[in-house]
């Protein structure tokens, strides 16, 4: 790297760190509410995403707005700052989002390319349970059954999780 391109990256570096700090701090003071994603592009645009324990609204994101503006100087580092929450169909990312989300339906790719639709009906630190109804061959006689299915995978094993929306 050269000499110039070496301070912008250590310079973008400590933006990047300082930004962190300053949402750290506004995310503590509002418990119910998790970051997902926080991106800073080489113009430094800030793009923060979150998420919450019970969803999140305008008012969290327009806190958390005015706290990272109101915690960074334009004069130092000029910056523009986007707060989002995490879309319907993004994929979920913590096991905390696991967690919020149990008693709905999952679409889930796993690592080995299986992908099952069904309830998560439970989601620990090291895993996730499915459970959904299959209709398979009677093990005695002709036709079909109902079966109750369940499933637990561990989260290493989950390739994408996206909540299913039914209206």
């Amino acid at each position: 790297m050269r000499h110039a391109q070496r301070a912008s990256f250590y310079k973008n570096m400590t933006f990047k760190s300082k930004v962190q700090e300053v949402l750290d701090a506004a995310l503590t003071e509002r418990e119910h509410l998790f970051l997902i994603d926080l991106s800073i592009n080489e113009t430094n645009k800030i793009s923060v995403i979150l998420d919450g324990d019970s969803g999140v609204n305008l008012q969290d994101c327009i806190d958390i707005s005015r706290a990272v503006e109101n915690n960074l100087d334009r004069e130092e580092q000029d910056f523009s700052l986007e707060v989002a929450s995490a879309g319907v169909s993004s994929p979920l990312k913590l096991v905390r989002q696991y967690k919020k989300n149990i008693g709905r339906t999952l679409k889930v790719k796993t690592t080995s390319s299986e992908e099952i639709e069904a309830k998560l009906t439970m989601a620990d630190d090291e895993k996730i349970t499915l459970e959904w109804q299959a209709r398979e061959p009677k093990k005695i006689g002709k036709g079909k059954e109902t079966v109750d299915k369940k499933l637990e995978i561990p989260y290493e094993n989950i390739k994408e999780a996206i909540v299913i929306i039914s209206f």
